[in-house]
Formats: structure tokens, C-alpha cells, sequence
């Protein structure tokens, strides 16, 4: 496996004989710290709970859009619902995708003006009337997802020299994680391809799961874009900012993006990220000395500072990617940065 291709792991070889297990954590360094990206395949998932999701999916966006928009985002303090096109931005440009932003099901906090503000994040989800299989489809999929990715994320755990348990102190019921449902619609020759425009995601660990069509762009070390191409009963995992942070950059938070399809055909896309509980502040961990001395240091971009405090970075993360739910909602934080 080269750098310049994103690798295949078998998920179910972690589990295996010790020799398929060694080898597995070897490749699993590999693909997280020379290229960020994998793909993860054995996982266990069945086929009908990402069949659901999608039929689901076109269920949802084939809705009229004025059902589609009781439901948008703009009504929730938690960025929660729909999100139209346009209407998310990466580095201050639009995104041409339209989305369900789904979390885990929890009512919302009375929070007092001493607590932290990230905990206003906590809340419940919007679902449309009409169609209640979204819901089911997307929260079934959404515990899947969760499974394989502390699964993955354990493995992470050996693979830099750590008890397999180490990151359950931060995963527990309070865990803030969060997924989209999103549909890339098909652009003529003059739109701007920007799907999603590149970036690098906040918390741990991203799963996704796409359509036949493609469109993800990973950027490799030599800044070249590689294209992330499905592969039937694949999950796609990409390292995220906390992982970064705890591991003094010997892993890195790959940036990459989404290419709109050509035509008039749509993409059809379900991201989810791993977080822990908000309150978590992520230590940097003793590595074994062979790997402490390939740690590249974290990215000091002064345009995206990471933070060690998951709260913190997940809230700056949602206030740049959604101006007008945070001017509606988060009006007082915004005022306090300036």
C-alpha cells in the first residue's frame, strides 16, 4: 500500500488469529497516519440497514419542499433538521447539498448563564410528519454506525500502544454523537462543483456511506486529491481534529471534500461522527517511543485553531457552518468572540 491509494482493512482481522491481528493494527497505522483515510470492510453491518437508510433518504428529499422546510434547522437551537441548499457554508462558501442533520435523541437542557454554552447542543432531533420510517431507518443506522466505529476506534487504541478500553472514559451515555442524510444535486456545466468545499472534521472518527456515483476527494500529503470511490460494502473512516490533538499529530485530520455530480442525477451520502461526551477534554497520550518520534505536531492554522476541549471545538465547528442558526440562537456567543 502506497500514499498515493486509500487502503482496504478488514475490521473482523482485528478479531482474528494474533498474527491476523498484528498485521491488521500495522495496516490500520499505516492508512491513519500516512494517509487519514480508509476504507473498512468485515464490520458486520447488514446490507438491509444501509438499504434502509438510503430508500429512506430519497423518501425524504422527494418530499414537497414546503414539508421538508417545517422541519428546518432554523427552529433548532441544536442545528437539527434541514438544511436547504446554500444554506451551509464551508470556509464562508455555500455548499451545494441539501441534509438532515440527525443526533442522538435527548431533551434539551435548562442551562444557566454560568454553564458552558456548548451544552445547549443537547437536544431533540426534527422528524417530518408522514414518514415515520425515516426516523427508524436513520436511528438504526445511526447505532451501526456507532458499533463499528468504537469497534474501529478500540483498534485505534492498540495500534498506538494503549489498552484496548482506553477511550470509554469519554464514550459513555452522554456520548454527543451526530450523523447527516444528505443529497448532492446535480449541476449543470455553470454551477460551482463545490459539493462540500475542503475541510477536516471536528470530533474522532467519521464514518460515511455513499451511493454508486462517488464525489468524496481526499487530499493527500503531496496536496494531490485522491478520489475516495465507492466500494460496495464498504464504510469510509477518516481520522478526525480530537484524534490529532490526543496524539500530538502522529495522526492527522485529513482535509477533503465533496465534488457535486454532473447531469441530473443526485448523490445521495450518510456521514456519521463519532464524539464523546461534550464535557471531555482530550489529554495527549504517551506514545510508544517509535511513534512519538514520527508525531508531526498539530496544525496551527490560525484560521481553524483546534481545541482540546470536545464541547469547544464541536460548537465552533456548528456556528461557521451555519451563519443563520447561529445568528438566530447563538446571537450572545457570537458577540462574546468579537
Amino acid at each position: 500500500m502506497s500514499t498515493g491509494t486509500i487502503p482496504v482493512l478488514d475490521l473482523s482481522r482485528f478479531h482474528g488469529t494474533s498474527e491476523e491481528r498484528e498485521q491488521f493494527l500495522a495496516d490500520l497505522r499505516h492508512a491513519a497516519h500516512d494517509v487519514g483515510f480508509l476504507y473498512v470492510v468485515g464490520h458486520g453491518v447488514p446490507q438491509r440497514v444501509v438499504d434502509d437508510v438510503f430508500t429512506a433518504a430519497r423518501d425524504f428529499f422527494a418530499l414537497p419542499l414546503e414539508q421538508r422546510q417545517a422541519i428546518d434547522n432554523l427552529n433548532s437551537p441544536q442545528f437539527r433538521g434541514y438544511t436547504r441548499v446554500g444554506y451551509e457554508h464551508t470556509n464562508g462558501r455555500p455548499d451545494r447539498r441539501d441534509q438532515l442533520d440527525v443526533g442522538v435523541e435527548r431533551p434539551a437542557l435548562v442551562v444557566g448563564d454560568d454553564d458552558p454554552a456548548y451544552l445547549r447542543l443537547i437536544g431533540p432531533n426534527q422528524w417530518p410528519d408522514g414518514l415515520p420510517e425515516l426516523r427508524r431507518a436513520v436511528l438504526a443506522f445511526q447505532d451501526a454506525a456507532e458499533r463499528v466505529s468504537k469497534e474501529l476506534l478500540a483498534a485505534f487504541a492498540v495500534a498506538l500502544g494503549q489498552d484496548e478500553h482506553y477511550f470509554e472514559q469519554w464514550f459513555d451515555a452522554e456520548s454527543h454523537n451526530h450523523l447527516k442524510v444528505i443529497r448532492y444535486p446535480g449541476r449543470g456545466e455553470e454551477v460551482d462543483d463545490q459539493g462540500v468545499g475542503a475541510h477536516k472534521d471536528y470530533g474522532f472518527l467519521a464514518l460515511l456511506v455513499q451511493d454508486e456515483l462517488g464525489g468524496l476527494q481526499v487530499q493527500s500529503r503531496d496536496g494531490a486529491w485522491l478520489d475516495a470511490s465507492p466500494i460496495p460494502g464498504s464504510f469510509v473512516f477518516n481520522i478526525g481534529e480530537m484524534l490529532e490533538v490526543m496524539t500530538g499529530g502522529y495522526l492527522r485530520a485529513t482535509v477533503h471534500r465533496v465534488v457535486s455530480p454532473p447531469g441530473d442525477v443526485d448523490r445521495y451520502s450518510v456521514p456519521f461522527f463519532l464524539g464523546p461526551r461534550l464535557d471531555a477534554e482530550m489529554p495527549v497520550m504517551t506514545l510508544p517511543p517509535e511513534l512519538a518520534a514520527q508525531a508531526r505536531g498539530i496544525d496551527l492554522d490560525p484560521a481553524n485553531p483546534l481545541l482540546a476541549h470536545f464541547g469547544e471545538n464541536t460548537l465552533k465547528g456548528w456556528l461557521r457552518a451555519h451563519p443563520k442558526v447561529a445568528e438566530r440562537w447563538w446571537a450572545d456567543v457570537l458577540s462574546s468572540q468579537d
